[in-house]
């Protein structure tokens, strides 16, 4: 009887590197799909970044309040991409990269008018090209998980280029 029992154990103690070796591998996700957890993370970094310098620079109140809605917003999204990401077992970046970084500076010494125009610009021509990328990594993302972050997050992403473009003909016509 003891024999059963010790053959059960030894098979179990044979299976728990085979299952902790499965669970790892239902961690790892591609490197396309890494690249895209990674970028929407610089992103999202940056569109907090920027909202924050429309709440403190823009002339605007319309601005102003997309600002504020992208800080709100992106703030959320970047928050479950976080806890994507740990799931996979990935660490996300803390800074800017170069292109988020330049997009930053040349926003810097703006103020007024010339910043509503300059940040309303970039906002329209950044959430299109994220619109582009999520829409791609949702229709064509290897890892599930992933696939659903993308696909949450794309009505978001459009509302904010919907109303980007709105606030931009706003702050046109007041030039």
């Amino acid at each position: 009887m003891k024999q059963p029992a010790l053959i059960f154990a030894v098979f179990g103690l044979l299976l728990l590197p085979l299952a902790a070796r499965q669970h790892q591998a239902n961690r790892m996700i591609s490197s396309a799909d890494t690249a895209f957890v990674t970028k929407a993370a610089q992103g999202g970094m940056e569109e907090v970044e920027l909202g924050n310098m429309a709440l403190k620079q823009a002339n605007d109140q319309q601005v102003k309040q997309f600002g504020q809605r992208m800080v709100t917003d992106h703030t959320k999204i970047n928050d479950q991409l976080k806890a994507l990401a740990t799931s996979k077992g990935m660490s996300l970046p803390g800074t800017l990269n170069s292109k988020e970084d330049s997009s930053k500076n040349h926003l810097t010494g703006m103020t007024g008018v010339a910043f509503d125009h300059a940040y309303m610009q970039d906002m329209v021509t950044d959430h299109k090209h994220d619109i582009a990328e999520f829409q791609h990594e949702a229709d064509h993302g290897a890892d599930p998980d992933v696939k659903a972050f993308a696909s949450k997050a794309l009505p978001t992403l459009q509302q904010h280029l919907q109303l980007a473009e709105q606030t931009l003909e706003q702050v046109k016509k007041e030039k």
